[in-house]
């Protein structure tokens, strides 16, 4: 396993960060984003799509659990998943992600704990904001401010890899 830590100050350095590990992602591999809400996954998820050149516009699948991005340049699509909803191996089972895993790059939000079988070589992130969840019970964590982004590389996929957050 490798691993590294980096603080992510805005919202536009996120989807720069999506797009910095775009570049290294390719057909076949598996991204796993764990944080609470409004930690930026999501956002993460959108410059990954943008770097790989997929058509629409990413946002969160929350209710209608995933969505295919075809690439518009010829490379992988974009599998972006919510399993926030999901509470078992068998629910994600009946998404069969498994069937475009080879040909896609899948990312899943809220995953941890439920799609670590779907490939041995996966990348894992954790999106961690300073004061918690935003929302209506906690408005003083409204707006921009520094996350901090543990990634672990899991699989001989990523030997000899340098991610771009283990350069930091």
């Amino acid at each position: 396993m490798i691993s590294g830590t980096v603080t992510v100050a805005t919202p536009e350095a996120m989807r720069s960060l999506g797009g910095l590990l775009a570049g290294d992602l390719r057909a076949g591999d598996l991204v796993v984003l764990t944080g609470d809400l409004g930690a930026g996954k999501t956002t993460l998820t959108q410059g990954i799509g943008a770097r790989l050149g997929v058509r629409g516009e990413v946002t969160s699948p929350t209710f209608v659990i995933a969505r295919v991005h075809p690439s518009l340049v010829r490379g992988p699509a974009l599998v972006h998943v919510d399993a926030y909803r999901l509470d078992s191996v068998s629910e994600v089972d009946d998404l069969d992600l498994d069937a475009s895993l080879a040909d896609s790059v899948t990312v899943v939000e809220w995953g941890e704990g439920l799609v670590e079988g779907l490939a041995p070589d996966r990348l894992e992130l954790r999106l961690t904001r300073p004061h918690g969840a935003a929302g209506p019970d906690h408005p003083e964590d409204e707006g921009p401010e520094p996350r901090t982004v543990d990634i672990a590389a899991f699989g001989s996929r990523w030997d000899g890899v340098t991610l771009p957050v283990m350069l930091t």
